[in-house]
């Protein structure tokens, strides 16, 4: 019976729509190293929008449907921060970020590492550190920013401004990343000087 229900936890929708993003990462890579010209950009876009649709509905079916997994909980901010990170280097990979805009690459990745850690530490203390609606929103921001980037050259020849906004809504999410990060940062000084 219990073997039943470490199976069923295993294999819930929440859980498959993870392993989805999961492998969406190495296939959205793929594209950017073994595919040239536009057809590259709109096949690891495609890839990323539907990992990024996994990333809003394996939260939702996990709550609605009570399917919450100790699996689930640890593998969805992986899945999540290997999305954002190998997305974000195959934008620089191919010089779509560059110059000053490597800046804001840099402050969303080091967040992701620095909030992991953090997580990690306050978990040891049984301390939470809940989701905030900022942290939300700067979540929305930088996958849009991803994906107009991702689109980018290919973009710029359908709307001229692709690369553009992609690159001023991932400096958005680079100044709400460093807010949201300070406040992670807050919350595990508070417990490491008690």
């Amino acid at each position: 019976m219990e073997r039943a229900a470490s199976y069923a936890a295993l294999f819930s929708l929440p859980n498959c729509l993870t392993y989805v993003r999961l492998t969406a990462v190495p296939a959205m890579a793929a594209c950017f190293f073994f595919l040239r010209g536009d057809v590259a950009n709109w096949l690891a876009l495609t890839i990323f929008l539907i990992a990024a649709v996994t990333d809003f509905l394996d939260g939702y079916f996990a709550r609605a449907w009570q399917q919450q997994s100790s699996l689930g909980r640890m593998l969805d901010p992986i899945a999540d921060k290997l999305l954002v990170g190998v997305a974000l280097l195959m934008l620089v990979s191919r010089n779509i970020i560059g110059d000053w805009s490597l800046w804001a690459a840099i402050i969303i990745l080091s967040r992701e590492i620095l909030v992991s850690g953090l997580r990690e530490y306050l978990a040891e203390l049984s301390v939470g550190v809940p989701v905030t609606q900022l942290a939300k929103y700067k979540t929305t921001m930088q996958m849009l920013a991803i994906g107009f980037l991702i689109a980018g050259p290919a973009g710029d020849k359908i709307f001229e401004w692709t690369s553009v906004i992609g690159l001023t809504l991932l400096w958005g999410a680079a100044i709400i990343t460093l807010y949201t990060g300070l406040d992670y940062f807050r919350a595990a000084l508070r417990h490491i000087l008690e």
